[in-house]
């Protein structure tokens, strides 16, 4: 034990998570922990907030926001090591089967959980999450919110191209590690535009226009397609970097919830590999109206 965290903090040590490459050879908590801090964004669902933000005494404890569409209402489960409330009971598969397939030990869960994304994970990728939130979930005792309802049917709605796991070789492509990272990062269930309530990719993709409503207001998705006018294809990289991480839209104003809570804390520790590379791929998402 001593040898493997002696090798582990040599990995680590002098190598912020914001400057690894998402497909450099790291320590497994190392990189579980930059896709489930800077791409994946669990705390986003599954941690609760409070007035300064997440609540870390209690993460991965549940969420506070709820999902509500017109079969479910749900909030982020708990996902602490908790035997009794949150996963510390599950298996390795059945963590993998709630990650990529949307499915828990008590049945199909709600369509909040963005499974259809998380298909891209690589064998490698999946496992690394897995044995971070193993590893540093600490065990916090919280049972789910009453009323909930989880009784809606589940239809995925990947990325085009992202449809199952990504081939490790496959990330060594520029634009293909970009699309990797935009669908673990969930880009387009935001920014595409949907049909009866879900993500259109194949007639939509970037168009943006879905209405997100927050404490602090309401805000729309906007056109991230390249689009001269209507979507960011004028756009400098360095502008549309910015946008992305830490936040700032090309007339110098913040974006807004929840962009700015994803740009602040989760995607600005997005290694420049990644972000280039997710550059590089918005640039070849079609001009959408």
């Amino acid at each position: 034990m001593i040898r493997r965290r002696i090798k582990l903090a040599a990995l680590c040590f002098g190598a912020l998570a914001p400057c690894i490459s998402l497909t450099a050879a790291w320590g497994e908590s190392t990189r579980g922990q930059y896709l489930v801090e800077a791409l994946a964004a669990c705390d986003n669902c599954h941690t609760p907030r409070g007035a300064n933000g997440y609540d870390l005494a209690a993460r991965f404890s549940g969420g506070s926001q709820t999902f509500l569409a017109k079969t479910y209402a749900v909030r982020g489960g708990n996902i602490s090591t908790d035997k009794e409330t949150g996963i510390g009971g599950w298996t390795d598969d059945a963590l993998r089967a709630a990650i990529v397939e949307g499915l828990g030990p008590d049945g199909r869960l709600a369509p909040a959980m963005p499974s259809d994304s998380y298909r891209a994970f690589t064998k490698r990728d999946l496992n690394a999450v897995i044995g971070y939130l193993r590893s540093n979930a600490t065990p916090v005792r919280s049972a789910a919110a009453p009323g909930q309802r989880h009784d809606a049917g589940w239809a995925p709605h990947p990325l085009p191209g992202a449809e199952g796991a990504f081939d490790e070789a496959a990330l060594d492509d520029k634009i293909k590690l970009g699309l990797y990272v935009a669908s673990v990062a969930r880009c387009m269930a935001c920014h595409s535009g949907e049909t009866d309530d879900a993500p259109d990719h194949a007639n939509k993709l970037g168009a943006g226009g879905k209405v997100f409503r927050t404490p602090a207001g309401v805000a729309i998705a906007s056109n991230i397609s390249s689009h001269l006018s209507k979507g960011v294809g004028a756009w400098a990289d360095d502008e549309l970097k910015r946008a992305i991480t830490p936040g700032v839209s090309r007339d110098g104003a913040p974006v807004k919830p929840p962009m700015s809570t994803l740009s602040k804390a989760h995607f600005l520790k997005m290694s420049p590999r990644d972000l280039d590379a997710l550059v590089a791929w918005l640039r070849t998402v079609p001009p959408q109206e």
